[in-house]
């Protein structure tokens, strides 16, 4: 017998004064069985820095081939892709070649540098790539905030972002590697 996801509900608000963006969405994050508590938040933390009314999470782990989160414009075209964790390089390039931008949020400390070092010379080469690598310590805190309902705020101003759950806070300063 098959596991089903765990389903969280996250009312994000986001305040990015670097893009004039204001909004609050009631998100609904299917969480694999085999994903973890820290990759479903590094996917809600990649929501909240591209945060738009078309940006879609994906099928999730189970469907290869397609993005974490996506962002379409209106005629279907796949303007942003964005995939968390350490993803092939080979998988990049197809991404690459199917959206007009795509992001990676690197997570892992030591794995995702190792990662990175590995693979630098083929992502060099992909001039629509940008790799954010986040630091272990913000993403193992987000992962102790994961609840079956959340209440999140992001603030983001001059490339630096705030989070709030609650009685808890995380800030962190995310810049391409």
């Amino acid at each position: 017998m098959a596991l089903k996801a765990t389903i969280f509900k996250a009312e994000l608000q986001v305040s990015d004064l670097d893009r004039g963006y204001f909004a609050t969405h009631a998100l609904t994050l299917a969480r694999h069985p085999s994903e973890t508590d820290e990759r479903m938040m590094v996917r809600l933390l990649a929501f909240a820095l591209n945060a738009d009314e078309a940006l879609e999470f994906g099928r999730g782990l189970s469907s290869e081939d397609e993005a974490d989160l996506v962002l379409r414009d209106l005629t279907g075209a796949i303007e942003l892709w964005i995939d968390v964790g350490l993803p092939d390089e080979r998988e990049l390039r197809k991404a690459c070649g199917r959206a007009r931008r795509v992001k990676v949020y690197a997570y892992g400390g030591r794995a995702a540098q190792l990662w990175r070092a590995q693979n630098r010379e083929g992502l060099e080469r992909l001039a629509n790539l940008d790799v954010v690598e986040l630091p272990a310590e913000l993403t193992g805190e987000l992962a102790a905030w994961a609840e079956r309902g959340m209440r999140l705020e992001a603030t983001i101003q001059d490339g630096h972002v705030w989070l709030h759950c609650g009685d808890r806070q995380a800030e962190l300063s995310p810049a391409a590697a």
